[in-house]
């Protein structure tokens, strides 16, 4: 019987997701949309933008994204694409949603799982990126609606008070990366 092949049939740039194990070893690939229908775990990153006075850059996705429209969140998120590593695929996604580059490191990584009103869940082995920027950036109108600088205090402040204008996920990560800035 020959050996099954989760990859052989994905070109690299479908929209596709990685299956990962709790471990983050790739067990497969699905359509984006199905694992989200699935709630299975899959890999994804999370870019968090800092500038020179140490605030935190927040985009606010577009009013025709299919979950979570016009809500807060971190500089973007998406999924890796096969053979691309965590920090190039954080790369791609900030030019492809924000409309520029730096350079980026890998902060830490952990499971969420997360449902939305609308029947997804995201169930996510999330790799949490950094990097540092001062420019203004050149928005992708299909991506994202708005964006601003704030405080960390600031934001952590705000999502108390307001919880429902950010997204499930960035509440989730901002605590975590929250405490990894305070650490520095």
């Amino acid at each position: 019987m020959p050996e099954r092949c989760y990859f052989c049939k994905v070109e690299k740039n479908d929209e596709y997701v990685i299956l990962v194990n709790s471990r983050d070893e790739e067990t497969g690939v699905m359509p984006k949309l199905e694992a989200h229908e699935k709630a299975l775990l899959h890999r994804a990153f999370s870019v968090f933008i800092l500038n020179g006075k140490g605030e935190v850059m927040l985009q606010q996705r577009a009013a025709g994204k299919y979950h979570s429209p016009n809500l807060w969140t971190n500089a973007c998120c998406s999924h890796q694409r096969l053979g691309e590593s965590n920090v190039d695929a954080g790369k791609r996604r900030l030019q492809e949603e924000m409309g520029f580059r730096t350079e980026l490191e890998e902060l830490f990584s952990f499971i969420y799982k997360a449902p939305f009103d609308n029947g997804l869940t995201e169930h996510e082995y999330d790799h949490v990126l950094l990097g540092y920027y001062d420019g203004e950036p050149v928005l992708n109108p299909r991506e994202a609606a708005d964006w601003k600088w704030m405080r960390p205090e600031d934001i952590k402040k705000d999502m108390e008070e307001h919880p429902t204008r950010y997204t499930v996920w960035f509440r989730i990560i901002f605590k975590r990366f929250y405490e990894h800035i305070l650490q520095k």
